[in-house]
């Protein structure tokens, strides 16, 4: 395992296994979208805000990008505004 790091992420979607929660998110600058895993259901991930995200790479037969911890990202600064429903 090695350890990763991204940021600017926007989650797109959170999807609930049995066994844990997956997060889609794309980082606004590349474009890359990432598939997110967290074991420990513990995440609090709001579709609003923007993230860093940091953990390990487990790539026993496949290549899992587990969380061990997402803070707002301050630095990259607030999400796009969203248009006003009409």
């Amino acid at each position: 395992m090695f350890n990763f790091s991204a940021n600017n992420l926007m989650l797109l979607s959170k999807t609930e296994c049995r066994s844990c929660f997956v997060f889609v998110m794309k980082d606004r600058h590349t474009n890359r979208v990432y598939r997110l895993y967290d074991f420990t259901k513990s995440q609090v991930i709001a579709p609003d805000q923007v993230y860093c995200a940091f953990g390990k790479v487990n790539s026993a037969d496949k290549l899992y990008l587990v969380i061990e911890s997402v803070k707002t990202d301050t630095k990259n600064g607030v999400p796009p505004p969203t248009l006003p429903l009409k």
